[in-house]
């Protein structure tokens, strides 16, 4: 049985990447086909194709009730991305950051989540000591109004970019020209390779590492979580293997902002979400992550190498910690 699993992880693997090839090369034809830049391509449609699988866990836990699962899905999703992807496409590729994303989106997703953040924590810390709460302490509701508002402030995001694109419309990628309909048919078929060999690399290292007994805990905060966010990995390393750093970056900042604003306005909308003291604790961490990133952007208006290696060492340590406390 474990020779079956390791051949479908592989298998999984090699579907995963070759989707991410497709799906960029659609992408990046279909930035030339309407002249805007990868960026808003990066944004919007690479980055909710490829947030796919964390709208489908978070929609079915709040459906079924998991709201723990619904919400810690969408935090560790967004780490992972600004830490792991980032630090791992920055350790092989150098990202040099477009001036929009450092004026536009870096602060979009760092004060979404920071004013995210204040709104749940803000009527906890009231008449009590934070930090003497338990991590499964309740600390409120994540209601359906907030979903809407978070919907709302998300198609009001989007519209905004596409604006701003069909305003001032560029030619920045360079390649073979594809006909609409080509681009399309690439995008579609590449996103379902994606998610399909994602899915096949959880299910099979999730039964890989129970053959080895390990724990659900840590198969739940490690390999789900990553596996989840294995088709923004995936893509931005193509992307920037490809040369369009600013694909690379807006598939991971462009994913954060679809997986709060989106899918949690989603789940919340469809059944109002409980929240405890442990994602809170991640949201302040998530905190932290965006505001290390884009500091090390505003230094260097790049993600170098040293910054990468330094983000994958704080990841590796955010990751041991959930162990630790889980």
């Amino acid at each position: 049985m474990i020779f079956v699993n390791l051949a479908v992880l592989l298998v999984g693997l090699a579907v995963l990447v070759k989707g991410a090839v497709i799906f960029v090369d659609g992408s990046s034809a279909l930035a030339r086909i309407f002249r805007i830049s990868s960026l808003v391509i990066g944004l919007t449609i690479v980055a909710s194709g490829t947030s796919m699988p964390e709208l489908a866990v978070s929609t079915t836990a709040a459906i079924t009730g998991a709201d723990e699962i619904a919400l810690s899905n969408v935090i560790g999703s967004n780490i992972f991305n600004l830490l792991g992807i980032l630090g791992i496409s920055a350790l092989l590729y150098k990202l040099p950051v477009d001036s929009t994303i450092l004026k536009r989106d870096f602060p979009v997703t760092t004060f979404s989540t920071l004013g995210f953040l204040i709104t749940l924590a803000l009527p906890v810390c009231m008449g009590c000591n934070f930090f003497a709460l338990k991590m499964s302490d309740s600390a409120g509701t994540i209601g359906r109004l907030m979903g809407i508002i978070l919907l709302v402030l998300y198609f009001v995001y989007v519209a905004y970019i596409i604006f701003d694109a069909r305003k001032n419309p560029v030619i920045e990628i360079e390649g073979e020209k594809l006909p609409l309909w080509k681009s399309i048919v690439l995008i579609i078929l590449g996103l379902f390779l994606i998610i399909a060999g994602g899915k096949a690399v959880v299910c099979s290292a999730k039964n890989i590492a129970r053959f080895f007994g390990m724990s659900e805990t840590f198969i739940g905060l490690t390999i789900v979580a990553v596996g989840t966010s294995l088709p923004e990995l995936v893509t931005s390393l193509v992307a920037a293997k490809k040369g369009y750093a600013a694909l690379a970056i807006g598939n991971a900042i462009g994913s954060n902002i679809f997986n709060l604003l989106f899918i949690l306005g989603v789940a919340a909308t469809i059944n109002p979400l409980s929240v405890n003291m442990a994602s809170i604790y991640d949201l302040a961490i998530l905190v932290a992550a965006n505001a290390i990133t884009w500091g090390f952007v505003l230094s260097k208006k790049q993600i170098g190498r040293v910054e990468g290696a330094i983000m994958l060492v704080l990841y590796v340590a955010e990751t041991a910690f959930a162990i630790i406390r889980g």
